[in-house]
Formats: structure tokens, sequence, C-alpha cells
């Protein structure tokens, strides 16, 4: 057992399994007394079952750490602040939220339901606020505290057939980059990470089937982090996330991570890369005249038009 966080309280969303559960796993074997949250449903999201998040509390305990199980939905906000609650009401404290449970509705766009775009958008965005909410005001009255949300490379770059999770998870590095704003003046931080791993959301035949279509059809998968020879295990996305939660990140605020196998990456901020500039309004001749040498030389589209299936 380490000290790297020891005594601190923290909650893990979506701990039952993949890279929450190994989460969680390090925290305990840190020195922390974790809240293993897990609805226990399936990749979409539908269903439940205490089983997996009881097995994390298990082998947690059996390694002689402390952990206690708390099955709510993130998806609402009575289900955050239960969560939150189990934190207060079994160890007294909350220090940590690492808010990390996400399901998979893949569909294009075109294809794509009102049901589907609300599952993905309420348990991630949505349940990033319903958890962090009810945490900011602890953290606040406190003058401490850490929230570590997952983003993806497909909200932050871009994954064909993800309209849904992309925007959920473009939202979350948004909301990071805002609360990290408000809290950072009570001593919280709030940072984000873009895992990379294989588990049972990546690695599902119907993921690994739609993942294939798009690479034959020459569509973009998004990630720009070095590839490895295959899927990083989820474990390994664990030990930057404590790292983050100790004291010695306690400057660390308001920034983007990526985190695949043996790969950590810093995110750099959404910036300008370009400028042209002019005195009053461009008209459309001159952009005609200076845009293709300038603003757009170089721009390459992520999914150049195909020719009609036969």
């Amino acid at each position: 057992m380490g000290d790297r966080v020891k005594d601190k309280v923290v909650v893990v969303t979506g701990a039952g399994r993949g890279i929450g559960r190994g989460i969680a796993i390090l925290m305990a074997e840190e020195g922390a007394k974790v809240v293993v949250n897990d609805l226990g449903g399936a990749v979409d999201g539908s269903g439940g079952a205490q089983t997996p998040a009881d097995e994390v509390v298990a082998e947690i305990k059996a390694k002689g750490g402390e952990a206690v199980a708390n099955y709510e939905s993130v998806a609402t906000v009575e289900g955050g602040e239960k969560i939150i609650q189990t934190a207060i009401d079994s160890f007294g404290k909350l220090d940590v939220l690492v808010n990390n449970a996400g399901i998979l509705r893949d569909r294009m766009i075109f294809n794509m339901t009102p049901e589907e775009w609300d599952a993905v958008i309420k348990v991630h965005l949505y349940g990033v606020f319903n958890c962090s909410k009810p945490a900011a005001v602890l953290f606040r009255q406190q003058r401490s505290g850490c929230i570590i949300s997952m983003s993806s490379t497909s909200g932050l770059i871009g994954n064909s057939g993800q309209a849904n999770y992309g925007a959920a998870k473009a939202g979350i590095a948004g909301f990071t980059r805002v609360i990290a704003r408000d809290l950072g003046r009570y001593g919280v931080r709030c940072n984000y990470i873009a895992p990379g791993a294989g588990t049972r959301m990546t690695l599902s035949d119907e993921v690994l089937a739609a993942r294939q279509i798009r690479a034959d059809r020459g569509l973009s998968g998004g990630s720009q982090q070095p590839r490895r020879a295959g899927p990083g295990d989820p474990d390994d996305v664990a030990p930057l996330v404590v790292w983050l939660a100790s004291d010695a990140a306690v400057n660390i605020n308001g920034q983007g991570f990526g985190a695949a196998g043996g790969n950590y990456s810093l995110y750099q901020q959404p910036a300008p890369m370009k400028t042209i500039i002019k005195e009053g309004r461009w008209t459309l001749d001159e952009l005609d005249a200076i845009l293709p040498s300038t603003l757009m030389a170089g721009l390459v589209n992520p999914a150049p038009l195909q020719p009609p299936k036969e």
C-alpha cells in the first residue's frame, strides 16, 4: 500500500469495470477511502446490477483497503447528490471526485434517434454536472478538493459515428475549463483526461465493426495520440488520475491530458492558429483572394467525398 492519497475520500463513478475499476483500486492502494459507484448496466446504459460495484469493493477490502459501493445513476440530479452523500455518510468528507461513468449508442447522425442522443448526453455531460455540482458545494466550503473528468478524443478531435458521445465529451472539456476558473480561487482544481484503452466500450463487436467500416471508407478515427501495437490496458490510465488527485498536483488546474497505454500527453489549450486582419469588414472578393493562401492553407478534410455505392 502507498500513501500518495492517504486518508483522502474519493468518489469514482462508473468504477465497476474498465478504466473506473482500475482508478478505484489504485486509489485504495495509495491510501484513499473509495466510493465505488456503478449502475451496473450494459454498454448502452440499459439494465442495472449491483455485482460490478460489489466485486470492486470486495477486491479493495481483500487488499486491506476501505471502500463502499453505490449503485445510483449519474444521469439524474438525485443520483448525483446521493453518490456524493454516500461519501459523507460513509467517511465523513469528500476530497476527490472522478467523473468516469459512460455509455455508448453510436450511430451516424442521419440515423441517430433523439433517444440515442439524449441517453448519451444525460450520462456523460449531465452526469458530470450532476456529480460535480454537489461536490463543488462541499469543496468551496472546505476550500479544497479535486475534480477529474473523462473526456475523449472523439470530442476533442472527432470520430465518425459518435455525434452524441463526441458532443458530450467536448462539453466535458469546456465544462472543466470553466469550473477550474470558478473553483480555483477556493483551492479546488479541475482537470480532464482523454483516455485510450481496450474496454467493453471500445472493443465490443459492434464498435469494432463500425471502426472497420469507417477505415474502409477512409474516414478519420480521430485519435492523434501516438499509436501502440494494440489498445492500452484500462489500468494504464489510473496512475495519471491518482497523481492528479495527490498533493503533488496542487497547482495543476484547468488542464487536459491524454492517457493511452504508456503514452501520457498534455493537450494544447484552444487558441487561434492563424489570423488575418483588416480595418473594417472583409468583402467576399477579398476573402476569395486571401483565404486559400492563409487561414485555409494546408487544411485536410477528415472525411473527403466518397463515390456513391453501386
